[in-house]
């Protein structure tokens, strides 16, 4: 507990510090809020049938970029994170101390978290849901958040530089994050990305904003969280592995 405690505050002293972490945090609702305004909502002197249309098919801007967020922002984001703390030698002398991989990854993403949080619940804003929407898109966004975070740790870890970790972080930050707003004109790539945890965030988002949905809202939630346990259980293999090489 006091490893954890240690690695927590660590990380969150070098969170505040860090604007360029702490951009990824408001440059996406931002986007969202000002995108949202854009959009076109009033049809009026359109046709019904081609107004119901356009409506239908009118892409949603909140769900969009809260989907990127938690799907590509924060993969970079941790990756680059462990990747400096391998890079400057604080993990290896974290490992000394006896920080074990849950310590080090719970204390690291633990502040992640609790900051994407904020973000998350400020997407359900800017996308007017209320009530028990709210919570389930906020608690969507945050499986998928957890899931970004551990796979982000993970990539990290495996690159051990801070300019490695952005080689090998960037392809999976797109295809994880811009992969299901494609899928959905796509049907074929709906099914390739149906197990990734950001292709189950979108059908929680079309859900919440269309009605539509295949199987059980559970399921969606289920197969996030089945991510986040596989991708934990990867990071600590590679812990193991690397930790001290840091």
């Amino acid at each position: 507990m006091r490893n954890l405690k240690a690695v927590f505050k660590k990380q969150f002293k070098g969170t505040i510090q860090s604007p360029e972490i702490l951009l990824q945090f408001i440059i996406f609702p931002l986007l969202a809020f000002v995108m949202n305004l854009m959009v076109v909502t009033d049809f009026e002197g359109v046709p019904e049938d081609i107004a119901v249309m356009l409506s239908a098919n009118m892409p949603n801007m909140v769900t969009m970029q809260a989907s990127i967020f938690a799907g590509m922002g924060l993969i970079t984001v941790m990756s680059g994170i462990v990747a400096e703390d391998i890079e400057k030698k604080s993990l290896r002398f974290l490992m000394m101390a006896g920080v074990k991989p849950i310590s080090y990854l719970i204390g690291v993403s633990g502040v992640i978290f609790v900051v994407s949080f904020f973000t998350s619940a400020a997407f359900s804003f800017i996308g007017e849901f209320s009530g028990l929407d709210f919570w389930i898109f906020t608690g969507a966004m945050m499986s998928g958040v957890a899931g970004s975070i551990v796979l982000g740790a993970t990539i990290g870890m495996l690159a051990g530089s801070h300019q490695s970790a952005s080689g090998l972080a960037l392809p999976a930050a797109i295809v994880l994050g811009f992969g299901p707003m494609i899928a959905q004109f796509n049907d074929t790539l709906a099914r390739i990305l149906h197990p990734f945890y950001t292709q189950q965030l979108n059908v929680v988002a079309n859900y919440l904003t269309t009605g539509s949905i295949e199987a059980p809202l559970w399921h969606a939630f289920a197969i996030m969280w089945a991510n986040v346990a596989v991708l934990s259980i990867l990071f600590a293999i590679v812990f193991a592995k690397k930790g001290l090489r840091g």
